[in-house]
């Protein structure tokens, strides 16, 4: 099995190399009169991040003296993955960049001195450069293939590829990962499995680092010997992918289309989003006419257009990205589903159906209010009643108490 405790074996061959050989130039520059050598002592290592390699130097023998000047470097190196050469000031001797493995490391660096002697001007000296190829290791052929991440809705991320060419008997693949705020690389936490090969890896919400670089590396082992290494360094945030978006509704009122939806499930944040709006108008003639609109920096999730006179019936679907401001990259969500509308559909707004509910709540509740006050009227009557005819009997008693008795039949 390949394992990533392999690597500095060549990496030390690499340091070796570096520190050995000829500089591209070797005319000297003088300032103050001394001359302004190239950092001396460089050393590039690898910590073992999956192409993150830490550069080292010291200063030149001849300005380790110097007064009242100040000494700075200037660090080119080639990124391979963007193609370009970056550039760096520090007075500090170490620095750390990113470099494709596979490919050849190129490193230029020289010393800039500002005196009072110079009245100020700074002086650069010559620039070394190394470059250093790395030697082509595993089967040949065996290099996986169409390599590729989605960052789905900002929940998980899935990275898949293809087997190379050449598969070897009892190949088995193994992805390897890091960003910078690990102590050291991991192995993927859950691959995928595809007709018993592994094809791919997912990556927790909680795995993953943004606005930095997340290195990977696929190798693997086979019985024909070890499978080359494919190295990649991504920003997770330019892989996102939304998801569907949900609870789209076309209506129509006074002649105006309107769409209305809901934003996709998920991490994403909706000022981050921007939509792209697809239209299928069929006219009364029957021929149909095809619209894409981009919708950017919206308020809300509506969009309004007004219909044509012709048209008979309108469809529409709808999907989603990641805009400019919160990514350099990303991927269009899946299209919603189509909704239509025709010349007869009429637009009900949202509040129109809240008002509804709010005018059935309010009737039973009066409804309710009112046989409690029919019940609490009816009571209040039989007590009425009642206590009318306790004082009558009680009357009519006293009454026949005291009359002469030839008088009470007539009270009775």
């Amino acid at each position: 099995m390949l394992l990533l405790n392999k690597f500095p074996a060549w990496l030390s061959a690499f340091a070796l190399l570096l520190l050995t050989q000829e500089p591209v130039s070797t005319s000297e520059v003088t300032a103050c009169g001394v001359a302004v050598d190239p950092p001396a002592n460089i050393e590039i290592t690898d910590p073992g991040f999956l192409g993150y390699l830490s550069i080292h130097w010291t200063q030149p023998a001849g300005l380790q003296n110097l007064t009242l000047c100040r000494v700075r470097y200037q660090l080119r190196y080639y990124d391979t993955y963007e193609e370009r050469w970056r550039s760096v000031r520090t007075v500090k001797l170490t620095y750390a960049a990113q470099f494709d493995l596979e490919k050849p490391v190129r490193v230029r660096i020289l010393t800039v001195l500002k005196c009072a002697c110079t009245n100020g001007t700074e002086v650069q000296g010559e620039e070394k450069e190394w470059v250093y190829t790395p030697e082509p290791t595993g089967v040949a052929g065996s290099r996986i293939r169409d390599f590729h991440c989605v960052y789905y809705g900002k929940e998980y991320m899935e990275c898949t590829w293809e087997s190379g060419p050449i598969q070897p008997p009892n190949s088995q693949h193994y992805l390897y990962y890091w960003h910078r705020e690990m102590d050291e690389t991991k192995e993927c936490p859950e691959y995928i499995i595809l007709s018993e090969d592994r094809r791919g890896c997912r990556f927790p919400r909680e795995s993953l680092l943004e606005f930095s670089k997340f290195n990977l590396c696929v190798n693997g082992s086979s019985s024909a010997g070890s499978l080359k290494m494919a190295y990649f360094s991504i920003e997770v945030q330019n892989h996102v992918k939304p998801a569907v978006v949900s609870s789209v509704h076309v209506s129509e009122i006074d002649g105006e289309l309107k769409l209305d939806w809901s934003p996709p499930s998920g991490q994403v944040p909706e000022h981050c989003l921007e939509y792209e709006v697809e239209s299928s108008t069929t006219m009364e003639n029957g021929k149909e006419k095809q619209e894409k609109m981009a919708l950017q920096n919206l308020e809300d999730t509506s969009y309004g257009v007004q219909r044509e006179v012709e048209s008979q019936k309108a469809c529409f679907r709808i999907r989603s990205n990641v805009n400019r401001y919160c990514a350099d990259g990303g991927f269009w969500s899946d299209w919603s589903q189509t909704k239509c509308t025709d010349k007869e559909t009429q637009y009900i707004p949202k509040w129109t159906y809240l008002s509804l509910v709010g005018l059935l709540v309010i009737g039973i509740a009066g409804v309710i209010i009112l046989c409690l006050s029919l019940w609490s009227l009816k009571k209040l009557c039989i007590k009425k009643t009642n206590k009318k005819d306790a004082l009558y009997t009680l009357y009519k008693e006293k009454v026949n108490a005291t009359m002469p008795t030839i008088l009470s039949p007539i009270f009775k």
